[in-house]
């Protein structure tokens, strides 16, 4: 049985092929995930810098369920903070986005500057001679609690640990060369979703790393090609094994073959049409034939490219059965119309009511509510066998789960044994 205290929690295999469910569900896991993975020695998601180009941007964000305030300086340059007034904790910017020259809050008007400082406090020297704070009060004591930022290609991370690796380290070689591809020249911001899921975030994380899925879930994808089984395609994972890149190459499968395997699948139906197929037009981005690539940055993000529509997908934890995807949908600087309008409207294929992704959310839902009161149970992860946990050559597997799953009880310290 899977101890029920956070710091106990036992995986069962050594090959991360039985995944305890009380991960899933336990309020003392989620709260110790907060400190040692979003507060903890990773690199976090902020956002792209395209959405803050000039000195006095600023947007609000989350590491974990840490609010976090993102803004440029004066001088232009990238800091974060903790979004959390050092006087008596309220949140200090309650925008999503914005432009100031400095933040403010509220409660009590507690002044800062765009480099987290603390500068104005009202009253500091009491009211006709009355009240006010001690002599020694030091306001350079009480700024915001600052967050280390790095930026890769325009896209910005966040950490509470000072002495982590640097970014590019942390991405590693395959990720980066993913991330060079897609943020190849300057982008441009086309919009945002939102959408509430009430499951766990590791489940979501658990199924973009989970191409067997794909092609049985998605009706869309079967039944339009974007996604099949049959198509040429792998994932790669990085040197820690808990990022991943989950990709095929469109248009390259055998129609008899895909009919064959298919046959008995309720998620391929030759009949449908699409009344307006103009979705399907692409104007291919890349040169190396890739129809979708998912690349997942353990443990916040995720970043899409599904034919011409781009988006990163950041995952932010609300509890231990509720998180928030927040999408944000991007071109190129030098995108044309005709292919803004593309990309746009293949913005449909993802989001809470997206033709693919609507049942990803929905069947979070369902496994949520399957385990709830399951937690001395496992889930199965062998589909493509056990053992080594490697990169693959094909569609049909879960090892880049278990490679998820690896990384998650290292940083958490969780022991890993063979039952008995």
């Amino acid at each position: 049985m899977v101890a029920s205290t956070a710091s106990s929690v036992v995986f069962p295999t050594a090959d991360f092929t039985r995944v305890p469910y009380s991960v899933f569900v336990d309020q003392e896991v989620y709260e110790r995930e907060q400190q040692r993975l979003f507060r903890g020695s990773t690199w976090c998601y902020l956002g792209l810098e395209a959405e803050i180009p000039n000195p006095g941007d600023f947007k609000t964000t989350v590491m974990g369920d840490t609010p976090v305030v993102l803004n440029r300086d004066r001088q232009g340059e990238l800091r974060a903070f903790v979004n959390r007034c050092s006087h008596r904790g309220a949140i200090v910017r309650r925008e999503a986005c914005g432009n100031a020259k400095e933040h403010r809050c509220i409660y009590h008007q507690w002044c800062f500057n765009l480099k987290g400082e603390l500068t104005g406090v009202p009253y500091q020297n009491g009211m006709q001679g009355k009240g006010g704070y001690p002599d020694d009060f030091d306001k350079s004591q009480h700024g915001l609690t600052p967050i280390r930022v790095e930026s890769y290609k325009g896209i910005v991370f966040g950490s509470f640990d000072w002495d982590i690796e640097p970014l590019d380290s942390y991405l590693d070689t395959h990720l980066r060369y993913h991330f060079d591809k897609v943020f190849h020249k300057p982008v441009k911001v086309l919009g945002y979703m939102r959408q509430l899921i009430p499951g766990n975030w590791k489940l979501y994380f658990e199924n973009v790393k989970d191409p067997y899925h794909a092609g049985l879930l998605h009706l869309f994808h079967a039944t339009f090609g974007l996604y099949r089984s049959t198509q040429k395609g792998g994932v790669v994972l990085d040197k820690h094994q808990g990022h991943s890149i989950i990709y095929n190459i469109g248009g390259n499968y055998d129609k008899k073959e895909a009919e064959v395997q298919y046959k008995d699948q309720q998620k391929y139906e030759q009949s449908y049409k699409l009344v307006d197929p103009s979705i399907l037009k692409q104007r291919p981005d890349f040169d190396d034939g890739v129809a979708n690539r998912i690349m997942s940055v353990f443990p916040s993000v995720v970043v899409q490219q599904i034919l011409n529509t781009l988006a990163t997908r950041h995952i932010r934890p609300k509890g231990p059965d509720e998180f928030e995807l927040y999408w944000t949908y991007f071109g190129y600087a030098d995108d044309d119309e005709e292919l803004t309008q593309i990309r746009l409207k293949q913005a449909n294929f993802v989001g809470p009511s997206g033709f693919i992704s609507m049942e990803d959310g929905e069947a979070v839902r369902l496994v949520q509510e399957g385990i709830r009161r399951e937690q001395d149970q496992y889930s199965v992860i062998e589909m493509d066998g056990r053992g080594e946990i490697r990169d693959i050559d094909h569609l049909v597997s879960e090892v880049p789960m278990r490679g998820f799953w690896k990384r998650y009880a290292e940083l958490m310290n969780y022991d890993v044994e063979v039952a008995q």
